[in-house]
């Protein structure tokens, strides 16, 4: 392998690694307080959303969500690992699970 190839490699694999770590710190854990299948959106007490600029902890908010599917996985009282992402419609709720 020349130098050139091991550079390569190795910078591929630092950015493999870095997008890792950062879906990890997107991941905010939270608290499901109302789910309104209706209107697609979800109340949460979450943690810090640093993705979004949102630093403060225990604020509760109402989410919209990308695919109404996500809230037949949770019930008022779960606690949830959630990623949320700003879009051209405000800010959405884009993966949701419960927490183990």
């Amino acid at each position: 392998m020349t130098n050139n190839q091991l550079a390569a490699c190795i910078l591929s694999l630092s950015l493999v690694a870095s997008s890792a770590v950062f879906a990890q710190d997107a991941m905010v854990n939270g608290e499901v307080k109302k789910v309104d299948e209706t209107a697609k959106k979800i109340t949460l007490k979450h943690g810090a959303i640093k993705n979004l600029g949102m630093d403060e902890d225990g604020m509760t908010m109402v989410f919209k969500v990308q695919d109404s599917a996500m809230l037949k996985q949770v019930k008022v009282g779960d606690k949830v690992q959630f990623t949320a992402e700003r879009g051209s419609d405000g800010i959405a709720i884009t993966k949701i699970q419960k927490s183990k």
